[in-house]
């Protein structure tokens, strides 16, 4: 809840200085009303818009039987509520979880994911998800996604306007910070959503579905694929939401990744693979 208010006080005081930029006192006050009624919307629907942008469907049991009743298996064993489940019509393997807390969360995976992987390693996949979920990790990944889009979009929507007219702005200032928060953004989401939740993530997803070599064997197979192919409609703002970057190791923009090593995380994973094997606690779910 701390981080989560901290990138909206943020958020604030970076939409008020766009006002203030572009119509002075008014643009400011206006920012601010806007920036209020923004952090409510943002709350309440951030994970809505991150469904629709990546045009996720909602299943049943009745739709997808396998997925939903590994979903359902590692829930009671986790003790959450049922979240939605959803698909997503992609070739690229991926998955995400999303929403405001446990009663309102969503777990999304892509067509590619469920071709790919065996039903053993989708559930080290979905233990890592409803990790995420546990851990309150999905609040402040799915506000920080809701709130880097808007400031970006406004970003560029503003920068057209130019400064207000009493400000001496010559050396183009102004311009350039408007041009540089897009970037900023990204580095924020870097810097509120650590790496290490995606180790904490894999660990405890790892004793959830009772087998944490079949989450490594999925991350595997998914690097394998994901980094040869960028996600459809994949944005720095939400890439930290997914298991693995949707963005392909041979774009660009894969230097600015929240992952850490996949290489690191099997590593990791094979090593708490074998101490649950010593101690007798390997339980898989599927």
């Amino acid at each position: 809840m701390l981080k989560t208010t901290f990138l909206m006080g943020l958020m604030t005081a970076l939409l008020v200085f766009l006002g203030d930029y572009v119509g002075g006192t008014g643009g400011m006050t206006f920012m601010l009303a806007f920036a209020i009624l923004s952090n409510l919307f943002i709350y309440w629907n951030s994970d809505k818009m991150v469904i629709r942008q990546y045009g996720a469907r909602q299943v049943t049991r009745e739709e997808a039987p396998g997925l939903w009743n590994i979903v359902a298996g590692l829930t009671r064993r986790a003790g959450l509520p049922m979240p939605k489940v959803c698909i997503i019509n992609s070739p690229v393997p991926n998955a995400f979880a999303t929403g405001r807390n446990a009663s309102h969360a969503a777990v999304c995976v892509t067509t590619g994911l469920l071709d790919l992987l065996t039903p053993r390693e989708l559930s080290g996949v979905l233990g890592h998800e409803l990790s995420h979920i546990r851990h309150n990790d999905i609040l402040i990944g799915t506000v920080a996604a809701g709130m880097a889009g808007i400031i970006s979009y406004l970003a560029r929507f503003l920068m057209f306007f130019g400064p207000r007219r009493d400000r001496d702005d010559s050396s183009g200032i102004g311009g350039l910070l408007i041009v540089l928060l897009t970037p900023l953004v990204a580095l924020i989401i870097q810097l509120a959503v650590s790496r290490t939740r995606e180790y904490m993530a894999d660990e405890s997803g790892g004793s959830l579905c009772g087998d944490p070599d079949a989450l490594a064997d999925a991350l595997a197979k998914i690097e394998s694929v994901a980094r040869m192919h960028t996600m459809p409609n994949a944005t720095e703002s939400t890439a930290h939401l997914f298991i693995i970057s949707p963005f392909s190791a041979r774009d660009a923009k894969a230097l600015f990744s929240t992952h850490p090593s996949t290489e690191n995380r099997i590593a990791r994973l094979r090593a708490e693979a074998q101490a649950m094997r010593a101690a007798g606690k390997i339980d898989p779910i599927v």
